[in-house]
């Protein structure tokens, strides 16, 4: 039987050009991003810069992480104790952690068959909230023309999470590019690699002025590049905490070129995606997710579902595909199991009724397509999951007791 035996937490290396940018750095010692020489412009200013360019957006600041990055846009929009903040039921624990780190409620909207936010639970929920942080759950995007008509007409500002959709689109316009702020990740998992860091678009003068001063620029906001006029820092400098979350010039220095080599990535993630895709279509058992027109995504990992399996079988599916190497991750655990957990482990939130999403997680299965992955090695994993679901799709055995593999 054939066997995988890549590793799907490995990364590429940092390319060559990132390297040299990082030593310069480190040989001149000015890391922070405000300690620069004469006439230097610091190197997260001109990722700011560059970044702004990418995404279309008039304003761009780089943070510490990608956490970091939602806080700080929840804070800028004035979220603080008892608002109501809306967020997607299947999500990571950084996104509600974010909500209720600002002593908010996380309230959960259901989710569809397409891994995005439920619209009709949505309109329904909209009332009374102080703002949506919608998450674009690993590279899954929701009809954003709808959706801002909805939130449009409660009055709800929209933050968008892109961690998983850096270079996404829907309709033509990048994702992050809907709402009043979009924030993205750099961390190794996500589209570009600086270990942690983050970003945050808007084109609102007043919500970049305050993220700007709430990430730490103490007084030095002039020297930001993709930054509001000074009026817009004047109207809320002696206002606004700091609570500093930077990104330093060593990560800016190592993220400028992967920038400049985005969308060749992102093509190679887009083919280990339709590899996989099309080894798995009309495997019994297995429902791949549908994927509309008007999105046009990065697809840096896989999911597909397992529709009414009970939980004994999808544990044996899961030990099988480990079994032969390839690792994966089930969103309908009981309990988390490392970067995955659902909405009832998250106990600083309200428990809530999620009929729908909890039908979904119960047979959603995720793994990672790092870009060591050839298009044959996605096509052999392909093989492999398609014979083992198959197996025990159509298996009478007991497999209550089936054994979770790590």
């Amino acid at each position: 039987m054939e066997r995988f035996t890549g590793s799907f937490t490995q990364q590429e290396p940092i390319p060559e050009a990132g390297i040299e940018a990082a030593l310069r750095v480190l040989n001149h010692g000015r890391l922070h991003r405000y300690n620069t020489a004469e006439g230097e412009i610091a190197e997260a200013a001109l990722l700011e810069q560059e970044f702004a360019a990418f995404t279309g957006a008039r304003y761009c600041l780089a943070v510490a992480s990608g956490g970091y990055a939602l806080g700080c846009a929840l804070r800028a929009l004035g979220i603080g104790p008892g608002d109501r903040v809306l967020t997607n039921a299947f999500t990571l624990a950084p996104v509600p952690g974010a909500i209720a780190a600002l002593g908010a409620t996380p309230v959960f909207v259901e989710t569809t068959e397409a891994l995005t936010i439920d619209m009709e639970d949505l309109a329904a929920k909209a009332p009374g909230a102080k703002a949506l942080l919608l998450s674009h759950m690993r590279g899954h995007i929701c009809d954003m023309d709808r959706l801002m008509a909805i939130c449009d007409a409660a009055d709800l500002p929209v933050i968008e999470d892109c961690a998983h959709t850096m270079g996404a689109a829907w309709r033509g316009t990048p994702s992050g590019r809907h709402g009043a702020m979009g924030c993205y990740s750099t961390q190794t998992y996500k589209h570009m690699n600086s270990g942690e860091g983050g970003l945050i678009v808007s084109d609102d003068p007043d919500l970049m002025a305050r993220a700007i001063l709430l990430s730490g620029s103490y007084m030095l906001y002039p020297r930001h590049r993709a930054a509001p006029p000074p009026e817009a820092f004047e109207r809320v400098k002696y206002i606004t905490p700091n609570v500093s979350g930077r990104m330093d010039n060593l990560r800016a220095a190592i993220l400028r070129p992967q920038l400049a080599d985005l969308p060749r990535q992102l093509d190679r993630w887009n083919k280990l995606y339709r590899a996989m895709e099309a080894g798995l279509r009309d495997t019994p058992g297995l429902s791949l997710i549908t994927r509309p027109a008007e999105e046009h995504y990065v697809a840096s990992s896989f999911q597909f579902l397992l529709p009414d399996w009970p939980a004994g079988k999808v544990r044996a599916f899961l030990a099988r595909a480990a079994a032969r190497g390839v690792e994966l991750k089930w969103f309908g655990a009981a309990t988390p199991q490392g970067f995955t957990s659902r909405h009832d482990s998250w106990r600083y939130a309200p428990a809530q009724s999620l009929p729908n999403t909890d039908r979904i997680l119960a047979g959603l299965i995720d793994l990672r397509l790092p870009l060591t992955f050839s298009t044959e090695d996605a096509a052999l994993i392909a093989r492999i999951l398609r014979q083992e679901a198959a197996a025990t799709f159509q298996s009478d055995e007991d497999l209550a007791e089936a054994p979770l593999a790590d």
